[in-house]
């Protein structure tokens, strides 16, 4: 199947599950396209004014600015920049993805990245926060003792797949 046509497919291919699960279970086919709409209205919600402010990083921030701060030459400074802006970062995680591929157009090295989104999915300030508050310190200690360390090493693994896939995909 062709790549343009795999998204029209596979939604279509939703709809006639949820026809299916309607007939079957009215109830769950209503409540399915309900929480449908109200997902959608909330990324049409908030999807818009973030791929306004990335155009506005893409025309504002020049390339050299990221490339110092998260390019190849980077080093730790640039895993350290990686972690700070992912915790710092608000909202859900399909926002995070735009972002993520601005930042590689901007010069950004794949390995700082995917710390990026890494931590931007699993270590967020206000998270921490609340963890502390119900779950306690020694949770949220032991939560980030085990996360961090795995955030690197998960992006260090891609890091290396992929750029192995683009060395053989290049020959």
């Amino acid at each position: 199947m062709k790549k343009n046509l795999l998204f029209p497919a596979l939604l279509f291919t939703l709809f006639l599950i949820n026809i299916l699960v309607y007939f079957s279970d009215s109830g769950k086919g209503f409540s399915i396209v309900l929480f449908s709409k109200n997902y959608l209205l909330e990324i049409l919600s908030i999807l818009p004014p973030i791929l306004i402010l990335i155009g506005l990083f893409e025309v504002w921030v020049p390339k050299r600015v990221i490339e110092k701060a998260m390019g190849q030459s980077s080093g730790i400074k640039g895993i350290l920049v990686s972690f700070l802006v992912g915790t710092a970062a608000m909202g859900p995680l399909y926002v995070a993805f735009p972002i993520g591929v601005s930042l590689l157009k901007k010069g950004a090295s794949l390995l700082n990245t995917s710390i990026f989104l890494c931590v931007w999915a699993s270590i967020k300030i206000p998270m921490i926060l609340f963890e502390i508050k119900f779950l306690g310190l020694d949770f949220a200690v032991i939560r980030l003792t085990l996360t961090i360390p795995s955030i690197i090493v998960i992006s260090l693994l891609l890091n290396m797949i992929l750029k192995k896939s683009i060395c053989n995909e290049k020959t």
